[in-house]
Formats: structure tokens, sequence, C-alpha cells
């Protein structure tokens, strides 16, 4: 590399961000360009960018969604992408990796690593590459992986029960609104089928599902995803309003 490449961190958390400034901080091969913390500022600093460090969880857009514009932009003059989360599902990374990101990066890491991959790819970026003019277009994302993003922005962690018992309500309410109204009747039970195990234990594990979002989540992503102020941190959906308000979100963004 003949000059100093940029490169674009996204993240609002102050320690993370502090960690990776230090360790970028006067090297000769790259420079930081100044530091997005929502997702609105990283779509007005990316086309400086020859590769974006993005945190999929930010304020006012998510990283997958930045991450999507990305892949939209012409060939020669798109960054690499390099992910950096806490959730690091298999299925998030897959999706994120189809996307085109060149590497995904679970939290926590060291800086180090972190300005290693940089430079992988940027070394790659130097080498030619195939059909400069055309920009793949951007993947269709399923139900499953809708969903997911959507778990993601709320925090409800993939590892716990209701994660599982939650997307399965909520794609069944998609395909019938009218389970809704009969969630102890018909929809936990339904759901329990699918996984073997009782009503009450998939209405217990949603219920713990919410509460964990309610209580590492972040608020405002909350609020924002739904498009509305409609929750503080201590007003807490039921498991019904909760399924109906994410089914009712893909429902019409599947229409528009």
């Amino acid at each position: 590399m003949d000059e100093k490449k940029k490169v674009l961190l996204m993240d609002d958390d102050p320690e993370i961000c502090r960690m990776i400034e230090a360790r970028f901080q006067g090297q000769n091969l790259v420079t930081l360009l100044p530091t997005a913390h929502t997702g609105r500022d990283a779509n007005e600093l990316i086309g400086q960018a020859d590769a974006v460090v993005l945190d999929l969880i930010v304020p006012e857009e998510d990283g997958i969604s930045v991450l999507e514009r990305i892949i939209t932009m012409p060939a020669v003059s798109r960054p690499e992408v390099i992910i950096i989360s806490t959730f690091a599902s298999d299925e998030l990374i897959r999706y994120t990796l189809s996307l085109g990101a060149r590497f995904f990066l679970a939290k926590p890491f060291s800086a180090d690593n972190l300005y290693k991959r940089v430079l992988d790819v940027l070394g790659d970026r130097e080498r030619p590459r195939m059909n400069h003019s055309i920009a793949p277009a951007p993947a269709s994302r399923s139900i499953d992986e809708r969903i997911t993003s959507v778990f993601l922005t709320v925090g409800i962690p993939a590892h716990i029960k209701g994660y599982q018992y939650l997307r399965a309500a909520i794609k069944l309410v998609m395909k019938d609104e009218a389970l809704i109204n009969r969630i102890t009747r018909e929809l936990y039970p339904r759901v329990a089928e699918q996984f073997g195990t009782s009503a009450s234990k998939v209405e217990r594990a949603i219920r713990h599902a919410i509460e964990v979002a309610w209580t590492r989540g972040k608020i405002e992503n909350i609020n924002r995803l739904f498009g509305y102020q409609i929750y503080t941190k201590n007003e807490k959906p039921t498991n019904g309003e909760f399924i109906a308000l994410v089914a009712d979100k893909l429902i019409l963004e599947q229409s528009a």
C-alpha cells in the first residue's frame, strides 16, 4: 500500500471505539476516518472509506442495513467490510458473509486481530478484481433472516430457548394473523408441538426472552424499530403484544 488507506469504524460503544482508535493511531498504512456512532453517520462517510468496520447494533440504522447499502455501490469504489458484533450466531455470520462482508469478529476481540484483518482485506483490494462495473444485487432476505435482524436490534440473544419459540410464533402469526387472538389456546400449543415441549414452557420462555431484551437491549433501538415511542425501560410488552408488533412490521415490509 503506497498511501494510507482510509478505514471507517461504525460503533457506539465508547470502550470499543477507544480501543480501536488507539490501535490505529499513528499507523503508516491506514488511517481512521471520524468514527460513526450511528448508521446515518456511517452513510455520510462510506464513500470516503477503503474499508469499513461495522457493528451490527447502532442507533438510527443497523449494520445489516448499512451493509446492504454498501453492496449496491459500484465495485470500483465499494469498501471492504468487516463485521464486529456481540451477536455471533451461525445464521447471522452466514448472512453477513453472503452480503459481501470479508470477516466477522465476535466481541470481545483484540484490537491487534482487527488491525491484521483490516490489512488483509486492504491487501486483497489492491489485486485485480472481476466485474468492476457490476455491483451485486442485494440479497433477498428470508423471513428467518428478517426476524433475526429484529431480534438483533432489540437484544434477544440466540442461545436462549425463547429466541426459537418467538421466531416460530411470529412466523405462525404472519401466516394466520387471527392466531394472535388465540395465543393461549392455539399459538403456544402449536409452537410447543414443533419443539416437543409444553405450552406453558413456551409462554415462560418467550416472556423471559422479552425480559432479557428489555434488560440488556437498547430501548431507543426498540422504539426506532417500530417507528415511534412505544415503550420505556419499565414498560414491557406482553408476549402477544410483542409477537403482534413484530409480525405486523414484517408483513408490512413484505407487502411494500
